[in-house]
C-alpha cells in the first residue's frame, strides 16, 4: 500500500440536504415528526435538521445514531441482539463516551463499496426511525443515478 490513498467519494453538504429533504417528507408522509443527522465518513456532522414536534431528546440519538452507523460502516441495528446481556458485544453502547447506539434508525451511506457518511434519525419507533433514514439514502442514490 502506498503513503497515501487517493479516492475521491466524499459525500457533501449539497448530497446531505437531499437526504435531509427526502428524509423529512417521507417523515412527513408517516406522521411522525423526525429528528434527522447526516455525518460524513469521519463521523462529522454536516447537516441536523428538528422536525417541529421532533423530540428534544432524539436530538443527541439520531446524531450518534449516524455517528455510529458511520464509524462502523453497519447499520445501527446489528448491534440489538449482540449488545445485550451475554452478547458477544455486551456493553459495547457504553463505549465512546456512550454515543454508540445499538439500535435501528442509524444506516451507512455507502457508494462503489465505500461508506461516505451515514444518516441517522430519530423520534418514532426503530422502524420508522429506518424507514425515513433509508429514504433518504435512496434519494442521494437516485440523485446520482
Amino acid at each position: 500500500m502506498g503513503l497515501i490513498v487517493r479516492d475521491g467519494i466524499r459525500l457533501t453538504l449539497e448530497g446531505a440536504k437531499v437526504m435531509l429533504q427526502a428524509a423529512e417528507a417521507k417523515a412527513r408522509e408517516i406522521g411522525v415528526d423526525m429528528d434527522v443527522a447526516v455525518v460524513d465518513a469521519g463521523t462529522n456532522l454536516l447537516c441536523f435538521h428538528r422536525m417541529d414536534g421532533a423530540k428534544i431528546t432524539s436530538i443527541d440519538v439520531a446524531i450518534n445514531k449516524a455517528f455510529t452507523a458511520a464509524g462502523t460502516r453497519l447499520p445501527t441495528s446489528k448491534y440489538a441482539e449482540v449488545a445485550g446481556p451475554g452478547g458477544k458485544a455486551f456493553g459495547i453502547h457504553v463505549s465512546n463516551r456512550g454515543r454508540f447506539m445499538i439500535f435501528g434508525g442509524g444506516l451507512p451511506i455507502v457508494i462503489d463499496g465505500q461508506t461516505i457518511g451515514a444518516i441517522g434519525c430519530s423520534s418514532g419507533s426503530v422502524e420508522q426511525d429506518t424507514e425515513v433514514a433509508q429514504a433518504g439514502i435512496d434519494a442521494l442514490l437516485r440523485a446520482l443515478a
